[in-house]
């Protein structure tokens, strides 16, 4: 693990591998580095692979605020491709990593991209009568709210049941028997700082970034789970309607981490997506 500076004095932590043109993968919430398990190797022949911690996610103690947000998560990438001098990058994003890349083009456009991956995520959380495409297509201001309230009195197991009590059935079925994956992911969590991790929880279900979606103009991969928790085809084809140079990718089986699912898959389309970003930087 190797550590840049952001703007405003905070320490991150990111893992680079390979060597070749820049492709930077931005992990989901409460997750790290380590959530995208064996990929980042997959993709070093021809690539340079930038796996950040995003902030108040891993080991990482914040100095600076225990407030972030993720308009400060998208400055956090723009901080990590200065620091290491990279013009273009193409980038990766899964689940609030790909808010991240949202709000990223929001705050500084897609000059800096080269190719766009966007993995099972809506563009606006929060459902309403006029948006159904968000978390469960049933996740209004008041369950969200409610969410909230849960975090702040028992973070560890709110986070898990918003995994295991969505749309994906098997997931509901082994947190109930409570299988050694939940437990794993139990003793995850627990050593996380909740403050942080909530308080960008919630700027990511105050976002809306449907207005974004328009302002894509680079090659944009859409990875989606059939199976996912949190998401329908809808979401998918909403994305796919509404990104000019947007390709679709739906895996068989798959929850809210098809990249996972199928690994070999994933890692062989995304080379291909990237195939022309084989000259070194």
């Amino acid at each position: 693990m190797k550590t840049f500076t952001a703007d405003d004095g905070e320490n991150l932590s990111v893992k680079i591998t390979g060597n070749g043109s820049p492709i930077v993968m931005l992990h989901g919430w409460t997750s790290n580095h380590a959530g995208w398990g064996p990929l980042p190797q997959a993709l070093t022949l021809n690539h340079r692979v930038f796996c950040p911690d995003a902030r108040g996610h891993g080991s990482q103690v914040l100095s600076t605020t225990r407030e972030p947000d993720v308009t400060r998560l998208a400055r956090d990438v723009l901080n990590l491709l200065d620091d290491y001098g990279l013009e273009k990058a193409a980038m990766v994003g899964h689940s609030m990593g790909a808010l991240t890349l949202w709000q990223f083009i929001r705050d500084f456009g897609c000059e800096r991209l080269s190719h766009l991956c966007i993995i099972d995520q809506s563009p606006k959380l929060v459902t309403d009568v006029s948006w159904q495409n968000g978390i469960y297509g049933n996740f209004d201001e008041a369950r969200s709210q409610h969410m909230l309230e849960e975090l702040d009195s028992n973070f560890v197991e709110t986070v898990l049941k918003l995994i295991a009590y969505g749309l994906n059935t098997k997931a509901r079925e082994s947190y109930d028997r409570d299988s050694s994956g939940w437990k794993l992911a139990r003793k995850n969590l627990l050593p996380l700082d909740p403050q942080p991790l909530i308080s960008i929880w919630k700027s990511l279900v105050a976002a809306d970034y449907r207005d974004v979606l328009s302002l894509i103009n680079v090659p944009t991969l859409l990875v989606w789970g059939k199976e996912s928790n949190f998401y329908t085809e809808a979401t998918a084809q909403y994305l796919l309607t509404h990104i000019k140079l947007a390709t679709l990718s739906s895996y068989e089986s798959a929850d809210h981490c098809p990249q996972l699912k199928d690994p070999l898959r994933f890692s062989s389309e995304l080379l291909k997506f990237f195939e022309c970003l084989t000259v070194p930087v």
